[in-house]
Order: structure tokens, then sequence, then C-alpha cells
């Protein structure tokens, strides 16, 4: 599903007044007992405003809400890649395994995220990175073979090599600072 900035923030606002409460749980009975998200059962939107800064990075929250009207789960990470020129930008996100991968259970209306961490490709030399203007992400959820667009425009690598994003397994909640 690609959302347009208006629906982006629109979507923030509804999936923090819907309640977004995400239970989870790492048996596998909770695995079998609700399917997997699918893509067009998620809204996936990206939480801007000030973003985490870090030493040459800065980080936001990657938000998959649940708009099927159906519980189901994910489990992993996502796949994230920049998008520019309408194609793929550079090198996949890379896996920041410093948050354990573990089934998260999402009710009707509810969110949960993962961590992106966007590199300031600056920082790699132009003849390996060859910056360009990414107008995007395509994020694949959890187990998906389908993607969502995300509009957001940042600097990325056009060359394949440089790891310029980083993504952490999905969590429950809503990621961004402030919204329950």
């Amino acid at each position: 599903m690609t959302w347009s900035m208006p629906k982006l923030l629109a979507g923030a606002l509804v999936a923090a007044v819907a309640g977004t409460a995400a239970g989870s749980t790492t048996s596998a009975a909770a695995q079998t007992a609700t399917p997997r998200c699918t893509t067009a059962g998620l809204a996936v939107w990206l939480g801007v405003g000030p973003g985490g800064a870090a030493a040459g990075s800065t980080s936001y929250p990657l938000e998959l809400t649940n708009v099927s009207g159906r519980t189901c789960h994910l489990l992993g990470f996502p796949g994230v890649s920049a998008v520019a020129g309408g194609a793929q930008a550079g090198s996949a996100a890379g896996r920041d395994s410093s948050v354990p991968a573990r089934t998260v259970t999402l009710k009707p209306g509810a969110s949960a995220h993962a961590v992106l961490r966007i590199a300031d490709v600056s920082a790699f030399p132009p003849a390996t990175c060859r910056p360009v203007r990414a107008a995007g992400l395509r994020v694949y959820p959890p187990g998906a073979f389908r993607s969502a667009v995300v509009p957001f425009r940042f600097r990325a690598c056009s060359r394949k090599g440089p790891v310029f994003l980083d993504v952490t397994a999905v969590q429950p909640r809503v990621g961004v600072p402030g919204h329950p």
C-alpha cells in the first residue's frame, strides 16, 4: 500500500488514537493461531520528526499498522531498500540484530515498528557510493513477497556495496516518541 505524506500523517494520528497496543508472544502455537500479516493488510509508514541522530546517521521508526480487520502476526526483519527513479538504489538494508526477533501479534488497528537507521552517505567515498536523491523506501514486511513504497526523500548510494540502511527486527507498539 503506497501512502502520500498527508495520508502518512493521518495514518499516524489514526494509529495513535485507535489504541495501538499489540500483544507479543514467542510461542509456535501463537504463530499458527493467527495468520502472518500480509502487505495488503498493512499500512506501512515512517514516523518522521526529529528522528534519533547518532554519529553519521539518523534513526526513524518504520511503522506497520494492521488495517486488515483480522488479527495477524509478524516475525523477523522487514526488507528495506531505497528507491530512486523507480528502481532500487544501492544495497538493501543490513540487519541490526541488537533487538531479538520475536513474534508480534497485531489486532486490527494495532501497530508494530522496526527502527530504520539511515547513514549519511557523504561519509562513503563518492566513487564507491555515487550519491543520489532517493524518493522513497521499498518495504517488504517480514515474510512477505509484495512490497509497499513509503515516500521519503533522503540521500542514498546508487551503487551496490556500501550498506547505508540498517533495520531492526519488528517490535510491538508504535515506535514514534510520545505515542503509547
